[in-house]
């Protein structure tokens, strides 16, 4: 009988023992990856070098601007400072259309498809016009990189403005069906959809506050955002692809005005380059460098708030080979500035 108690005894405690220590096992490992997660969260490893796989980068193609007045700067972001980011980011590569015996031949279905059929006359080695048969509109277009403006000679006939413009998500389904129709519509021209409300004054379009008061509705489409980072033009209020929408019933009138200057993107072929720091950026923007992408109405010298910074893609309107990060100020009055974000030693002289 007594040996029986002293084997249930043991038996109990080794039982016991066992417990423990797998609960010991589980709140140890346990502890173990909280403890190795707060390290790394402390001491994050580096990232991997940068691939600069193409070598030295071409120069951002800004826009050629009039000097700016001389501003000075101070920083009045919502965390009072500048952002923290990464040490490198993604240069996407951008290829280059190909003129070939075609490319007159695409360019004259895609016009037909806008509705300027009939041939066309040479205004360039790249550049044709064509015109609408039954109204004042014509088309110039590249026929090597499909970019293409329209205008319609209001000076000859004004019947397009006789009838209110549509609301603008009307006016943008609008303007993105005819591109779609005429395959001119890319799958990363999905960005904001932005509009104004114009009136007719004198020879020109000016804003208006509402469309009961407008003649037309500008839709400007902007690409989409990569790596959660916006692609800004060379005027942000203004997109690369945008038209002037009236409100007549015959399509041949509906499009005052269009501009379309399309680059493509290659998601698939990019490489990661080092980039400055914030306070180099900032820096460079203290000291007049960078480009000045809307003044707004900061017309005279003196201080200007910037209140918010991040980094972004320039959206070249013109070719080039790569679609470049840049980091963008935003400051009072419709400021905003540009500054190329990859380090100066990965650009050409």
């Amino acid at each position: 009988m007594s040996s029986l108690t002293h084997v249930a005894i043991s038996a109990r405690k080794i039982i016991r023992y066992g417990i423990f220590f797998i609960i010991f096992i589980l709140v140890g490992n346990a502890l173990l990856k909280a403890g190795i997660g707060i390290y790394k969260r402390i001491f994050p490893a580096p990232p991997p070098p940068a691939t600069v796989k193409y070598g030295k980068l071409n120069k951002i193609p800004f826009p050629v601007r009039d000097p700016a007045p001389k501003l000075t700067y101070t920083l009045e972001t919502p965390d009072g400072g500048l952002p923290k980011v990464s040490t490198q980011i993604k240069v996407y590569f951008m290829p280059k259309p190909n003129p070939n015996l075609l490319s007159l031949d695409v360019a004259k279905e895609n016009a037909n498809s806008l509705g300027y059929g009939g041939d066309p006359q040479q205004v360039s080695d790249t550049i044709y016009r064509f015109n609408n048969s039954d109204f004042p509109s014509s088309l110039e277009m590249n026929i090597v990189t499909g970019s293409f403006s329209i205008s319609y000679d209001l000076n000859s006939d004004r019947t397009p403005l006789d009838t209110i413009p549509p609301v603008p998500e009307v006016a943008a389904a609008d303007f993105r069906g005819l591109l779609s129709n005429s395959n001119l519509l890319p799958l990363d021209l999905t960005g904001p959809t932005a509009h104004d409300f114009l009136k007719l004054s004198g020879a020109k379009f000016v804003t208006a506050l509402a469309l009961s008061e407008s003649s037309v509705v500008k839709i400007n489409l902007f690409r989409k955002s990569y790596d959660d980072m916006p692609s800004m033009t060379g005027n942000p209020n203004e997109a690369n692809v945008w038209a002037i929408l009236s409100g007549a019933q015959n399509k041949n009138q509906q499009v005052i005005a269009a501009e379309y200057h399309y680059l493509p993107v290659d998601e698939t072929q990019f490489s990661t380059y080092p980039i400055k720091t914030p306070e180099e950026a900032f820096s460079e923007l203290q000291n007049g460098q960078g480009f000045i992408a809307n003044l707004g109405i900061n017309k005279d010298e003196g201080n200007l708030k910037i209140r918010r910074v991040y980094l972004g893609y320039f959206d070249p309107e013109n070719e080039t080979n790569f679609f470049q990060p840049i980091y963008v100020f935003e400051g009072d009055n419709g400021f905003f500035g540009y500054i190329p974000a990859v380090t100066p030693d990965y650009y050409d002289n």
